[in-house]
């Protein structure tokens, strides 16, 4: 009797976790790419990646706070208006309107928040890679809670080295997966910038610098790795919920 009600409670303690699994979907900030859109991005993810994928995520999709000031090479591709998320020279080494990007994400995510994390391509991928770091050094993000996890496609590392040091002068320790294109350009800049994470997942992909679809051995990786968001964000409920005695 007492091992049938053992194995009771335990299918009712799987059948709690399988349901709050359901429950909990990770919630990210989606930063577009340079002269883009929160709309282009949106529409990117959601007719490129397996519904198996974007269904496990709450999705929030910012457009960048600065009007493109120049020809977006996404033009006749997709409808405008292009947005960009700071401005910057040739060498990628100087920047302008860096702090107030930071103030927009910042006010954002107070307004509309809370995020579990960042997703972000290309510029906006650049940005997210950073920010877990600068909100560690109390430069960015300093009214929101802790960035926990972080989805980089095409990503790469501020070329300033005031930025750099500052996002990257201690490793970043958040769960993080990076997506990097056999071709493109980007992809050295983004191989690099692992060395920068602890444990980052790799999802490697045979196009440029795009939105990749998933092969069979990618879906499972990200599939794992939302995976192990669940898991952990189940885990700090119930620690949440413990109250101490006495």
């Amino acid at each position: 009797m007492l091992k049938r009600m053992g194995s009771e409670a335990v299918q009712a303690n799987l059948g709690s976790i399988q349901q709050r699994r359901k429950e909990i979907k990770p919630r990210f900030l989606c930063l577009h790419g340079f002269r883009t859109s929160a709309d282009i991005l949106k529409n990117q993810i959601i007719t490129k990646w397996n519904p198996a994928v974007v269904d496990k995520l709450d999705l929030v999709f910012l457009d960048a706070p600065f009007p493109c000031l120049g020809k977006s090479e996404v033009e006749g591709i997709f409808d405008p208006p292009y947005y960009e998320w700071f401005q910057f020279n040739k060498e990628f080494t100087q920047y302008q309107k860096l702090d107030e990007c930071f103030t927009y994400i910042e006010d954002y995510m107070v307004k509309n928040g809370p995020f579990d994390g960042l997703l972000g391509f290309s510029q906006g991928a650049i940005l997210s890679a950073a920010l877990p770091g600068l909100q560690e050094k109390g430069v960015a993000l300093t009214k929101v809670p802790k960035i926990k996890y972080l989805i980089i496609i095409g990503g790469a590392k501020f070329r300033e080295r005031s930025v750099a040091e500052k996002a990257f002068g201690s490793p970043v320790t958040c769960p993080s997966v990076h997506f990097i294109g056999k071709e493109d350009f980007l992809r050295e800049p983004g191989i690099q910038l692992l060395e920068s994470f602890i444990d980052p997942l790799v999802i490697h992909h045979p196009k440029g610098h795009t939105i990749p679809r998933f092969d069979e051995k990618g879906l499972g990786d990200m599939l794992s790795f939302i995976n192990r968001m669940e898991k952990e964000m189940i885990t700090g409920e119930e620690e949440q919920e413990i109250v101490p005695s006495g």
